[in-house]
């Protein structure tokens, strides 16, 4: 969260850092006010959310994300930028303090099923179906409401799994798919202690006993998201590790691999040749057998820097890192259901005054796609043709006394 983010709670100007901030949510919760969020001057409401039992916690009202100032952590680019646009008021359900999401895979199953085989993609996402989210979907909605496309330079050297946990877990809080809390089928392992090693097992094995086959009815299955340590040849079939579970494999089907390997291989590859801090992150369900053996079903995969913001190719990543060099402000946008024919907007500059569109374009035909996107847009716009070197970065929003805005 940013220092300079100011609210008002019950007519009170306040931080989260305030001593009496909880203290002043639950006065406002029981009084039915909702705070304001003061980014601009006339401010925008915004509602609370609890994270646990009792952690309250300030979060942007449906469809308010155009209302805040850029640097502000509650502003979103608008959503036709990137694959977001088209998913929302159809599979993305925005309703007062409540979204629904709609799923394009399934977090149950019968217990005579088997994992997807034959023609259907391991949690493909080319689909650009407007009315189910696909993996890759639930995935990258999950990482942009916890604000893992968001960056400024304070920042820096602030995010770790524990952070991308935490927040994960406080995204998905207020969405529900069919009814049912989203947050009861995610399995987001917690960072690993090796002094804790047992007592970490332990928590693991009531998770899969929750979840484990019992010949009856129709099995639960977990959404699970981690960051990958290592995928390698089993005993029977393929075995994945995560960093935060390196003692714990899920089992990888040999017919889930092989087409992971070729519906994921760009991923692959950015992962294999890029530098070590760059990670691989997994989204997928999986299920367990009465051992507490979890398998996987359905995946797909993301690549994320060193400060977990996604990226999808080489030349993305050359413009993340020119702008994290650089110590700008950005908002990353993620393609959700969009195939990779499909053009985007790479990133939202939040630091210039307005918001500036950031578009990589390879090729003549892509230049028409993104030359479409920039007529469409309110934004202005900076376009780096992958040839060329950069261009110069659009000027810094100043503030009055001709200082960069302090974000």
């Amino acid at each position: 969260m940013s220092a300079a983010t100011l609210y008002t709670v019950l007519g009170r100007p306040a931080t989260p850092s305030d001593p009496q901030w909880q203290t002043w949510l639950a006065e406002a919760r029981r009084a039915g006010v909702r705070p304001r969020c003061m980014c601009t001057r006339e401010g925008t409401e915004m509602y609370i959310a609890t994270i646990g039992d009792r952690h309250l916690i300030v979060k942007r009202m449906p469809g308010s994300a155009a209302a805040h100032a850029p640097g502000c952590e509650s502003y979103e680019p608008p959503p036709e930028l990137s694959g977001l646009g088209q998913l929302l008021g159809g599979a993305i359900e925005e309703d007062n303090d409540e979204t629904r999401l709609k799923l394009a895979f399934a977090l149950s199953m019968n217990t005579t099923a088997r994992a997807p085989v034959g023609d259907s993609e391991p949690g493909d996402s080319v689909t650009a179906d407007p009315s189910r989210l696909t993996l890759r979907g639930t995935l990258h909605y999950l990482w942009e409401q916890a604000g893992f496309t968001r960056w400024v330079p304070a920042m820096a050297g602030k995010r770790n799994w524990y952070v991308v946990r935490k927040h994960l877990l406080a995204a998905a809080s207020d969405k529900t798919t069919k009814g049912a809390p989203l947050a009861q089928s995610l399995y987001l392992p917690p960072p690993f202690d090796p002094n804790r090693k047992t007592e970490l097992a332990a928590r693991r094995s009531r998770v899969m006993g929750s979840i484990a086959d019992t010949g009856r009815g129709r099995r639960r299955l977990l959404f699970l998201i981690g960051e990958v340590a290592s995928i390698t040849e089993g005993r029977l079939g393929h075995k994945l590790v995560l960093n935060e579970s390196p003692d714990y494999p899920f089992l990888l089907p040999d017919d889930l691999h092989k087409r992971m390997t070729q519906r994921f291989a760009t991923e692959l590859e950015l992962w294999a040749a890029a530098d070590e801090q760059t990670r691989l992150i997994i989204a997928g369900t999986i299920s367990a057998n009465r051992s507490g053996v979890a398998t996987l079903h359905e995946l797909t995969l993301m690549t994320v820097t060193d400060n977990w913001i996604p990226y999808e190719s080489i030349p993305d990543r050359v413009l993340l890192d020119h702008l994290t060099e650089r110590s700008r402000s950005f908002a990353k946008s993620l393609r959700y259901n969009l195939a990779s024919s499909k053009a985007l907007a790479a990133a939202v500059l939040t630091d210039t005054d307005p918001a500036t569109a950031l578009y990589i374009v390879s090729g003549d035909q892509h230049r028409d796609a993104v030359d479409e996107l920039i007529a469409e847009s309110d934004l202005p716009s900076w376009v780096w043709d992958t040839g060329p070197d950069l261009p110069s970065l659009p000027a810094l929003r100043v503030t009055g006394s001709g200082s960069s805005l302090s974000l």
